[in-house]
């Protein structure tokens, strides 16, 4: 079997998100996706890595992974080409899934189990705007979670607050309203919904470890990313002075990032983002070395519907899974239109994704839309030693409402 085409595929509806379908000589399509800057993950995908993929067997997926990655090491591996590289090593997942007959959790050892609990990021869309509920009704969104069945949730309720100063000035006053929401949801519910706070990278030090103290009283579940991953130290610190779990967290790019984090106990809560550390290959690599420190994983996802069925076959997979974050607002309102099947979440749980693969496709409708634009390559070079030939080729098919 071999490699014969790489197709990007972006819609003017969602601008930051990119799918990627791996085509073959025998049939199969293997469908990856990935998240921010999809003009440029796509011009990597098509100058860098199309190149040295087609004519390959899709089954080689740690050669490929590998090639891929030292090809992008030689500029720095972080950013658009490693985000790239997630989205074609989910795909060649998928591929070997359906040319098995088995679900990627089969692939990777088999499952450990048969459903993961899911929590709530509270984003918005359409009809359901979890995100404004979080300030004007916490209590009614707390409640509605909980009668679904879905018993955690997380929140960024300092995120406004950091804007003025760049997270370099923090009130009393200001930190007492943010805690607003959480003390009126504990207050009303008590402990039955577990909280996480997630701050966005968007604080120094001092107002991080005030922010996770002020939180403390309240049982969170974990303290997300209130420190941008500049300084691991700096982590540790913050570990030190927080009763809650510090979790640890989508910007770290690799198991090379992730693990001096690891190693140091700054990552409590290992929350690595499949579709930009590095595809389903990685994460698994990432959940291992995880287990080796007895850290729980807890795979990041705010994004599209192809990443939620990637983690999906990795939380059931490892032994060492948590939770699967989730978003309803998009479950609901827009992955459906998409992606067919589309999740299956019952009673808080997600069931293990049934079929061969991925177990979802893209909807053929998607290539039909007047936003949609669509690139492939199909021509093959030698692996570059140094940098990606210049003479590439790639072909464009766009459509655009008149």
């Amino acid at each position: 079997m071999k490699i014969t085409k790489l197709e990007t595929i972006r819609v003017d509806e969602f601008k930051s998100i990119i799918w990627v379908q791996v085509y073959t000589d025998e049939g199969f399509v293997g469908l990856g996706e990935t998240w921010y800057a999809p003009q440029t993950v796509e011009a990597a995908i098509h100058e860098l890595f199309s190149p040295i993929l087609v004519g390959r067997d899709p089954l080689a997926i740690e050669k490929h992974w590998y090639d891929m990655f030292r090809l992008n090491d030689h500029f720095g591996y972080g950013g658009a080409e490693t985000r790239a590289i997630s989205a074609i090593d989910t795909a060649l997942w998928d591929i070997a899934g359906q040319a098995a007959k088995q679900p990627i959790y089969n692939m990777l050892g088999g499952a450990c189990r048969d459903k993961i609990r899911i929590y709530n990021t509270c984003g918005s869309y359409g009809d359901i705007q979890d995100g404004k509920l979080v300030f004007d009704d916490p209590v009614g969104l707390a409640k509605s979670l909980l009668a679904e069945g879905i018993t955690a949730m997380k929140c960024s309720p300092t995120d406004f607050l950091a804007e003025a100063s760049q997270g370099q000035y923090l009130s009393s006053h200001d930190l007492d309203r943010a805690l607003e929401p959480i003390r009126k949801i504990r207050e009303a519910v008590g402990n039955t919904i577990a909280i996480a706070n997630d701050g966005h990278a968007k604080w120094n030090l001092p107002n991080a470890i005030r922010i996770a103290q002020a939180m403390d009283p309240y049982d969170m579940m974990w303290q997300e990313e209130l420190l941008s991953t500049f300084n691991v130290d700096s982590h540790v610190r913050l570990a030190e002075n927080s009763k809650a779990p510090i979790c640890v967290a989508e910007r770290l790019i690799s198991r090379y990032q992730y693990r001096e984090f690891i190693e140091k106990g700054a990552a409590e809560i290992v929350m690595p983002d499949l579709i930009w550390t590095g595809g389903v290959s990685e994460t698994k690599k990432i959940a291992t070395l995880a287990s080796v420190y007895q850290l729980p994983v807890c795979p990041h996802d705010a994004t599209g519907p192809v990443n939620v069925f990637a983690c999906a076959h990795i939380c059931m997979n490892i032994p060492n899974a948590m939770l699967m974050e989730t978003v309803r607002a998009y479950y609901k309102g827009w992955y459906g239109r998409f992606v067919e099947p589309n999740l299956t979440i019952v009673d808080g749980f997600l069931l293990a994704p049934e079929g061969p693969g991925l177990g979802t496709r893209l909807r053929p409708e998607v290539r039909k839309r007047p936003d949609v634009t669509i690139h492939a390559s199909d021509a093959s070079e030698e692996f570059p030693l140094r940098s990606p030939s210049p003479t590439y080729q790639w072909s464009l098919e766009t459509r655009r409402q008149v």
